[in-house]
C-alpha cells in the first residue's frame, strides 16, 4: 500500500511527471489516431473516408506536437530538416538541451523520459501490427492508411533516436573536452557531414 501512496521516480505515473499537461497531451496524440483506426474503421463503420480523413489529421497533429512542443518538452531533444537551396540536398540536424552539467542544463524528469520513450517505440510497432492484420482480412485500402501512418511514426522514431544519440555523444566529448560549445560544434560538424552524404 505505501507503494501506491510514495510511487518511486521514474514509474508510470503521470502525476510525477514535471509537464503533466504535456505528457498527458502527448499521450492523447498517440492514442487517437490508433483508437479512431479501431474502433471507427474496424468495428463500428466501414466509411473509408471519414475515417482516413480524421485519422490522418490525427496523425498530423500526433507528428506535429512530437516533433515540436512534447521531445523538447518532455525529454529535451529536437530535431529538423534543412534543405540547401543551392544544392538541393537535405540534411537532419539534431538539437539538444544541455547537459546537467552545463550552464543553463537541468535533469530531465525520469517519468518523462520513460513516457516518452515507451510511446515513441509502442506506436510504431502497433501500426505494424496493424499492418499485418490489414493484409490478413485483405483490406488492401485499408492498408493505405496504415502505411500512412507508419512513415509519419517511424520518421519520429528514427530523428528522435538519432537526436538522443547525438546529444549523448556530444555531452561525453563535452565532459572530456571541458567545453560544451566545442563539443556542440564538433558534434555538430560531425552529424552535418554524416546525413549530408
Amino acid at each position: 500500500m505505501a507503494d501506491m501512496d510514495n510511487p518511486s521516480p521514474g514509474s508510470l505515473n503521470w502525476r510525477l511527471s514535471a509537464h503533466p499537461i504535456t505528457l498527458v497531451t502527448f499521450l492523447a496524440f498517440r492514442a487517437s489516431s490508433l483508437l479512431i483506426y479501431l474502433l471507427g474503421g474496424l468495428i463500428f463503420t466501414t466509411n473509408f473516408v471519414l475515417i482516413f480523413i480524421i485519422t490522418i489529421l490525427l496523425l498530423a497533429a500526433d507528428f506535429y506536437y512530437l516533433k515540436n512542443i512534447a521531445g523538447r518538452r518532455l525529454v529535451g531533444l529536437r530535431w529538423w530538416n534543412e534543405v540547401n537551396p543551392q544544392t538541393g540536398d537535405s540534411h537532419w540536424v539534431f538539437e539538444s538541451a544541455p547537459q546537467p552539467n552545463e550552464p543553463g542544463g537541468k535533469l530531465v524528469n525520469p517519468t518523462d523520459k520513460r513516457f516518452f520513450w515507451l510511446a515513441l517505440y509502442c506506436q510504431p510497432a502497433l501500426w505494424a501490427a496493424l499492418a499485418i492484420v490489414a493484409l490478413a482480412r485483405l483490406r488492401f485500402i485499408w492498408l493505405t492508411l496504415v502505411a500512412i501512418a507508419l512513415v509519419l511514426t517511424v520518421t519520429n522514431t528514427l530523428a528522435f533516436s538519432r537526436c538522443d544519440r547525438f546529444s549523448q555523444a556530444s555531452g561525453l566529448m563535452g565532459s572530456g573536452l571541458y567545453s560544451a560549445s566545442l563539443a556542440r560544434n564538433v558534434g555538430g560538424a560531425l552529424v552535418s557531414r554524416l546525413f549530408s552524404r
